[in-house]
C-alpha cells in the first residue's frame, strides 16, 4: 500500500510543478497541454512520467535537449515521501484526503517563496479556506467560537505575531504572506503544536541564515524568504509536535 501512496504522490508533485510554473507565467493549469519551458514543444505521455522520464532523458528536454531543472524531480519525490508520511500518520480516513490536499498547498507555497520570496495568494486563500473547512468538519473551529478549542485562537495568535514582526520592522523582516501563512498553521496545528513549528522554523532559519553568510552567498542584510522554514516546521509539529513537546515537558520535570 505504502508504493501506491508514493507513486500517487510522484503523481501529484508533478501536477504541482505544472501548477507552479503556470503561476510564475500568469498561466492557468487546468487547461493547456504541458511543454518544455524553452523550446515550448509540448510533451507527450513518456515525458511525463514522473522522476522517470527525467532519469531516461537524463536531465534534458527530448526536443531541445536543454537542460531541465532538478527542481522538477525533487517536488516529485518530495511529495511521494510526504503522501507516505501521512498516510503513516493518518491512516485511511478524512484525515489523510485534507492532509493530502493541505500538503499539495503547502509544498506550493514552499517552492514558490523559495523562488520568488513571494507567497501567493491564489494558493494561500484557498488554502486557508480548506482548513476552515476541515476545522468545522471537526467541531474543532465551531467549538472555538465560544472559547472552548484552540484552532481558531492558536490561528489569530500566530498572526498576530507575525503581525506585530511586520508592523516593528515596517516589512523588512517579515512580509505579509508570512501573517498569512502563519494564520493558515494555527488551523492546521492548534495548540501548542503551533509553538513547535515557530521554534522549528525561526531555529532552522538562523542556522542556515549563518550558513549562507559565513559561505558568502548571503549577507546579514540579504533578504531570505521565511516560508520555506515554516512550511518545513508545518510538518515537523505535525508529525512529531506531540513527542517534542512531551520530551520538553519531561526533560525539564
Amino acid at each position: 500500500m505504502m508504493i501506491i501512496v508514493f507513486l500517487f504522490g510522484l503523481i501529484v508533485g508533478s501536477f504541482l510543478n505544472c501548477v507552479i510554473y503556470r503561476l510564475e507565467t500568469g498561466g492557468s493549469f487546468l487547461k493547456g497541454r504541458s511543454y518544455c519551458p524553452r523550446c515550448k514543444h509540448r510533451l507527450g505521455f513518456f515525458d511525463l512520467i514522473p522522476v522517470l522520464s527525467f532519469l531516461v532523458l537524463k536531465g534534458r528536454c527530448r526536443y531541445c535537449q536543454k537542460k531541465i531543472s532538478w527542481h522538477y524531480p525533487l517536488v516529485e519525490l518530495l511529495l511521494g515521501f510526504l503522501f507516505v508520511l501521512l498516510f503513516w500518520h493518518f491512516g485511511f480516513g478524512i484525515d489523510l484526503v485534507f492532509g493530502f490536499l493541505v500538503s499539495a498547498f503547502l509544498a506550493v507555497i514552499f517552492i514558490y517563496d523559495l523562488k520568488h520570496y513571494l507567497i501567493p495568494d491564489k494558493v494561500i486563500y484557498p488554502a486557508i479556506a480548506l482548513a476552515i473547512v476541515y476545522d468545522l468538519w471537526k467541531s474543532d473551529f465551531l467549538l472555538s467560537i465560544f472559547g472552548k478549542s484552540d484552532f481558531l485562537i492558536s490561528a489569530i495568535s500566530a498572526a498576530s505575531f507575525f503581525l506585530a514582526i511586520v508592523l516593528i520592522s515596517r516589512g523588512r523582516w517579515m512580509g505579509v504572506g508570512d501573517i498569512k501563512l502563519a494564520f493558515l498553521m494555527g488551523l492546521i496545528l492548534g495548540w501548542p503544536q503551533i509553538l513547535v513549528a515557530f521554534s522549528f522554523a525561526f531555529f532552522s532559519g538562523a542556522i542556515i541564515g549563518i550558513g549562507l553568510v559565513l559561505a558568502n552567498r548571503k549577507s546579514f542584510k540579504s533578504e531570505v524568504p521565511f516560508g520555506p522554514f515554516l512550511v518545513a516546521g508545518t510538518f515537523v509539529a505535525l508529525f512529531w509536535g506531540e513527542r517534542i513537546i512531551n520530551w520538553y515537558l519531561n526533560f525539564f520535570q
